[in-house]
């Protein structure tokens, strides 16, 4: 299992930019593929991105294509979430999450470890 810990979220204004960074510590991070995922209130976790184990290759739900991007740093055991031209619809709790299955994976089930989350509020 790897720990993980998200940081960054806040208040933001539609249109502005928020960065969120996910820590990871315990197995080697460079065995996992990494995700991002949101939930807003009374609605289902929703993939946003994830990124291949070398951080080469990184894919998007549609809904934030163009806007956010994924980028890892195994150096550091860190994954980074830019997002920007937010949206009031893109207000949510951001998580963290890690898998050793290979991409492309999309789906909660597919990862094993968690963040305990982040809340990004974007308002209009």
């Amino acid at each position: 299992q790897v720990q993980l810990v998200e940081s960054g979220g806040g208040l933001v204004q539609a249109g502005g930019s928020l960065r969120l960074s996910c820590a990871a510590s315990g197995r080697t991070f460079s065995s996992y593929t990494m995700g991002w995922f949101r939930q807003a209130p009374g609605k289902e976790r929703e993939f946003v991105a994830a990124s291949s184990r070398s951080g080469g290759n990184s894919y998007y739900a549609d809904s934030v294509k163009g806007r956010f991007t994924l980028s890892r740093d195994n150096a550091k055991n860190t994954v980074y979430l830019q997002m920007n031209s937010l949206k009031p619809e893109d207000t949510a709790v951001y998580y963290c999450a890690a898998s050793s299955f290979f991409p492309p994976i999309s789906r909660p089930t597919d990862f094993g470890s968690w963040g305990q989350g982040t809340q990004v509020t974007v308002s209009s």
